[in-house]
C-alpha cells in the first residue's frame, strides 16, 4: 500500500513551471523561471499536479525523496508546453508509485492516455510510455464534471481556447484555488465559465500571457490566439470576489524586467495581485 503523501493539515500551492509556449532558459529569465506549465497542490495528505510542462521534470526530482507516492494529475489540455515534461517525470518510471491522470477527450475523440502516449513514440521520443512502470490510471472527463477525492472537490469548466481546454476549481476545508491556464476572454464580455470557477476563490491562477497593449496591438494583435491579459485577470478577480490573483503562463518574450513592471502595474490596481515565479509557494490555509 502506498502511504499518504505529506501528513500536513495545510493547503499549499507551489509553482514549478510558469512559462507558456516554449521553455526560456537564460540569464534574462532567472528570477521568474523558464520552465513551462506545472503547478503542485498539497491538500493535507493529497498531492495534486496540474499540467506537465517542463516544470514537471523538476518536480519529479523533488518527489523522489517521498517515495512511494501517490498523486493526482490534471491536464488543462495537451499542447506541447503542457505535456513536454511528462516523458522526463522520473517517478512515473518507478513501480512503487501510483498516478491518477485526468484529462478531457478532444474533439477528434482522442483520450488523455492516447495523447500522452503519442508524444512518446517515434519520431518524437525513443522510449514508449509502456516503459513507465508506475501504476498509472487514466480518467476521461467532460468539462463540467466534478471530481471528488474524499473531502476534496474539484470542479471543471470549459475554457475559450483553440481545440479546447479545461479550468479547475479545487476546494478543501473552506478554501479554494482555481487553475485557469490558457484561456481567452470574449470581445464583448468576460467568460462566465471563468467567473463561475473563480467565485470567491482564495487564489486564482490566471492566464496573463499578454498585456492589453500587446493583445490589441494595431499591427500584430493577439486576438484569437487563445490567451488573455493581466488587465482582464484583474477585472475577473474584482468581479468574482477573488482574494489573490496570480498572473501565470508568461509569454516567452517577457523577461524578468518586463515581468517586474507587470507586477508593479498589477499591484497598483489590485494589491493582492502577483506574478508567478518558479519555486514560489503559497500557503492557502
Amino acid at each position: 500500500m502506498i502511504p499518504e503523501t505529506n501528513p500536513s493539515p495545510d493547503f499549499y500551492v507551489k509553482f514549478w513551471g510558469v512559462r507558456g509556449t516554449i521553455p526560456t532558459p537564460g540569464h534574462q529569465t532567472v528570477r521568474y523561471g523558464g520552465n513551462t506549465s506545472c503547478v503542485e497542490m498539497r491538500l493535507g495528505k493529497k498531492l495534486l499536479i496540474f499540467d506537465a510542462g517542463t516544470g514537471l521534470r523538476v518536480l519529479g526530482m523533488d518527489l523522489l525523496k517521498e517515495m512511494p507516492l501517490e498523486a493526482y494529475m490534471f491536464f488543462s489540455h495537451t499542447h506541447w508546453d503542457h505535456i513536454q515534461g511528462f516523458p522526463f517525470f522520473v517517478p512515473a518510471f518507478i513501480p512503487i508509485n501510483r498516478f491518477h491522470i485526468y484529462g478531457a477527450i478532444t474533439p477528434d475523440g482522442s483520450t488523455i492516455k492516447q495523447r500522452l502516449a503519442d508524444q512518446m513514440v517515434h519520431p518524437n521520443f525513443p522510449v514508449p510510455m509502456h516503459v513507465m512502470q508506475s501504476d498509472m490510471k487514466f480518467y476521461d472527463i467532460v468539462p463540467g464534471d466534478v471530481v471528488s477525492l474524499e473531502d476534496i472537490k474539484i470542479e471543471s469548466a470549459p475554457l475559450n481556447y483553440p481545440n479546447g481546454a479545461v479550468g479547475y476549481r479545487v476546494s478543501w476545508q473552506g478554501h479554494t484555488v482555481v487553475y485557469c491556464s490558457d484561456t481567452e476572454h470574449f470581445p464583448d464580455r468576460l467568460d462566465e465559465n471563468v467567473l463561475h470557477l473563480a467565485r470567491n476563490a482564495d487564489v486564482l491562477i490566471y492566464d496573463a500571457t499578454y498585456t492589453n497593449e500587446e493583445y490589441y496591438h494595431p499591427k500584430s494583435p493577439k486576438v484569437g490566439w487563445g490567451h488573455s491579459t493581466w488587465q482582464v485577470g484583474v477585472e475577473i478577480a474584482k468581479k468574482a470576489g477573488v482574494k489573490k490573483i496570480v498572473m501565470y503562463q508568461h509569454d516567452p518574450y517577457h523577461d524578468d524586467d518586463f515581468l517586474d513592471q507587470v507586477e508593479a502595474e498589477v499591484q497598483a490596481v489590485f494589491p493582492e495581485g502577483i506574478v508567478a515565479r518558479e519555486g514560489m509557494q503559497l500557503k492557502i490555509s
